[in-house]
């Protein structure tokens, strides 16, 4: 494969005139290769010259832009709000308030940008996504389709209707929308963010390590991206390449707080003892308790029972009180004799794992039935709407967010009724990932049971 052609990063940030798109575009092929750390330094000699006060339009462009590659926004929004007619510079001060969270000042300086001469289609697609992200979804898919045959034809048109769709509620439609757009452009390194999220979500880690991958193969680098990546590397016992991950979140953020919680994580895995006979156990009782109750000698009364309880596995049978059993249909004491051998005999009992959460399971632990009624019995009109609200609203890791998906909690309300050991049974999730989650409810004055 023939190699491309060294970027002339210097020729490009000496010059006196605006920067022009083709020279973002090489700025950013620089940046995203072998040329990084000489473009890092010369960018930042720049930024330095132009903070202290050199005021020539040129070199002010080209150190705002570079600032906006580093994902040094702050210090982008300050020197990009001097250029009031530069389409480049106006172009990047959106994405740069956009970062900020300015959602309304970055539209306005999209459309700055396409009247100033930058692509209108582009900033017309890039104006759609601000409007989205300060909560107007229908004024943003209008806006989309205004860019018309032409931005139907573009990547970006398709990653801004999936965030739509996303933002709405239908996953799938959004995935469908994503996958178009990478196959556009296999570098959208947003839409490859937004599919990597989704596989990781759904435990398809392979596919979303090189998704994430793809997504960070050229700037501006985003450092969700790069977390999700480190922690997905940290899962696989990968942990030098997550160290690495986190490393380089930290050089552009040194008081990043995931990045440096999950750097102490990694090295104090290295310390860890490994116990490889427990870790066999708990395959081999995991192997158990999938094993269909079809596998084993059962009549036809007890069989037909059980199917119509929809219990298909051993595991499903420590998962139900023997009471419960009693209640199905032609299920009688004959058969529940019949249950209890089976079980014995693989050394399991019925409703071993049973969860105390209902209320005629009241009597476990010999504590009263009030101790299991229903969380938001009590709870006033706006602590039921908190209680309701969904985890999804928490600001979670990708590890935080896979383990609410295995556990199937899907609302506040939910996350609180469980206990710290009850996460901590969840794979892959540490006390690093609990205290997350702690931190995230104690924002909103909640905690765990038991906390």
């Amino acid at each position: 494969m023939k190699s491309l052609e060294a970027v002339d990063v210097r020729a490009i940030l000496s010059g006196k005139n605006s920067l022009s798109a083709d020279d973002l575009v090489q700025l950013r092929r620089a940046i995203a290769g072998d040329q990084v750390a000489s473009t890092r330094v010369e960018l930042e000699a720049l930024i330095r010259e132009v903070e202290a006060g050199k005021e020539d339009i040129g070199p002010a462009s080209r150190a705002g832009i570079g600032a906006w590659l580093l994902g040094q926004h702050a210090i982008a929004d300050k020197i990009l709000s001097r250029l009031t007619t530069d389409p480049v510079a106006l172009y990047a001060h959106g994405h740069v308030l956009q970062a900020l969270d300015q959602f309304e000042a970055a539209a306005e300086k999209f459309a700055a940008a396409a009247k100033a001469g930058f692509d209108p289609v582009e900033c017309t697609l890039k104006r759609a996504g601000a409007i989205r992200l300060a909560g107007q979804l229908d004024e943003a898919e209008k806006a989309v389709r205004q860019s018309g045959t032409e931005g139907a034809r573009r990547a970006e048109y398709s990653y801004q209707m999936g965030c739509i769709l996303s933002d709405r509620g239908d996953t799938y439609g959004a995935i469908e929308y994503f996958e178009r757009a990478v196959d556009m452009d296999p570098h959208h390194s947003q839409a490859l963010f937004r599919l990597a999220e989704q596989n990781a979500l759904y435990g398809n880690d392979t596919e979303a390590i090189r998704l994430y991958e793809q997504a960070l193969s050229r700037p501006p680098y985003h450092l969700s991206a790069m977390l999700n990546l480190g922690l997905l590397y940290e899962d696989r016992g990968n942990y030098a390449a997550a160290a690495f991950c986190f490393r380089r979140i930290l050089a552009f953020d040194p008081n990043h707080v995931r990045a440096r919680m999950y750097m102490k994580d990694i090295e104090a895995t290295q310390e860890m003892y490994y116990d490889d006979d427990m870790a066999r156990n708990e395959a081999r009782m995991a192997q158990l308790l999938s094993r269909p109750v079809t596998d084993f000698e059962l009549s036809v009364r007890s069989r037909n029972c059980l199917a119509s309880m929809d219990i298909h596995t051993l595991g499903d049978l420590t998962r139900v009180s023997e009471s419960d059993l009693l209640q199905g249909k032609n299920f009688g004491e004959t058969s529940l004799v019949e249950i209890r051998d089976l079980m014995q005999q693989h050394g399991l009992k019925v409703g071993q794992n049973l969860q105390p959460s209902k209320a005629r399971d009241a009597t476990w632990a010999g504590m009263p039935a009030s101790a299991f009624a229903p969380i938001g019995n009590d709870l006033s009109p706006q602590e039921q709407a908190l209680h309701s609200r969904p985890v999804s609203d928490l600001n979670l890791s990708v590890r935080a967010r896979k383990c609410m998906a295995r556990l199937q909690i899907g609302t506040l309300g939910e996350l609180v009724q469980k206990s710290a050991d009850e996460l901590l049974a969840t794979k892959n999730f540490g006390v690093t990932s609990l205290n997350e989650i702690r931190a995230q409810l104690t924002e909103h004055n909640l905690k765990l049971r038991n906390d």
